[in-house]
């Protein structure tokens, strides 16, 4: 199948990113701004993806869809888009690239095959792409994976993992776990140790004990603020998974509600793109810490 058009919905961090690429890479990127905000637009604009009127018309001009967007969304827009897929009476090729468990990714797949689309899951494990930058991992499954493949040719970085429905969406949400997971736990424990009065012995310790955590932290930390709202979900989604699988899914519902808070706070309510606070890993635990002392 040659692909001339690919929809991108919705244009936030990763979705803007993604469509650069492949705008710069030959493709013609369309999305919908229909009850999107200002940032929404601004993101569009700079990627050069073409704005259409509605749902409707992206489902009809595209060869490609793809959903990228927060997790708690994904449902309701394969069901919108379903219907756009039966009105239109086109077989379109629909990956889901959300970070959900692999039962919510294959009720989506039921949804869009039933009404005629054809049906990728996909998990997309790196940040957002840059330019000159490369391409985050898309790990897909199911038959129609190949066909989502020969975006390769047009800068994205497609690895096809598997043959079933659900596969990609395992591999990203045991990844997640352990990424996402481990930041969530760092988060917490040093913004305690600030509370306690023991941050300093504590960063004393993990720099001579375990020294590559310490330089994850550092890392992963204070770029995690304006994030955390749209983690909250996947950690559900996470704790999810592994309740399917019967382990216990405490852990990552306990992620979830550290995301919550971070989320609520003055830090995770600062756009990435506006950043003033928490640029550090002092900076960002002192920042919530300060806001558990306002509670």
């Amino acid at each position: 199948m040659a692909i001339g058009t690919v929809a991108v919905v919705a244009p936030g961090d990763m979705g803007h990113g993604v469509a650069e690429v492949l705008r710069r890479n030959g493709v013609r990127v369309v999305t919908t701004l229909q009850g999107r905000g200002p940032d929404s637009v601004a993101r569009a604009n700079r990627a050069g993806m073409v704005a259409l009127v509605n749902l409707q018309a992206v489902v009809h001009e595209a060869d490609v869809f793809l959903s990228i967007l927060p997790p708690s969304r994904a449902i309701d827009l394969a069901g919108e888009v379903a219907v756009c897929i039966k009105t239109a009476r086109k077989p379109l090729l629909y990956a889901d690239c959300n970070a959900v468990a692999p039962e919510t990714v294959k009720a989506i797949g039921t949804v869009i095959t039933a009404a005629g689309g054809r049906f990728v899951d996909v998990g997309i494990i790196g940040l957002p792409p840059k330019p000159g930058g490369a391409s985050p991992r898309f790990y897909a499954s199911g038959a129609e994976a190949p066909a989502l493949a020969e975006l390769n040719a047009h800068g994205l970085d497609i690895r096809v993992v598997g043959e079933e429905i659900g596969q990609a969406s395992a591999l990203k949400m045991c990844f997640a776990a352990m990424s996402k997971g481990v930041t969530a736990l760092a988060t917490e424990a040093l913004t305690a140790a600030s509370i306690l009065g023991v941050a300093e012995p504590l960063r004393s310790e993990l720099a001579s004990t375990v020294p590559g955590l310490l330089d994850y932290a550092n890392r992963a930390v204070p770029s995690m603020p304006p994030k955390a709202y749209r983690w909250i979900g996947e950690m559900e989604e996470i704790a999810a998974t592994f309740a399917s699988v019967g382990l216990p899914p405490g852990m990552l519902q306990g992620a979830a509600d550290v995301y919550r808070f971070v989320g609520q706070s003055p830090l995770g309510r600062e756009r990435t793109e506006e950043r003033t606070q928490g640029k550090t890993l002092e900076d960002a635990v002192a920042g919530l810490a300060r806001t558990l002392g306002k509670r």
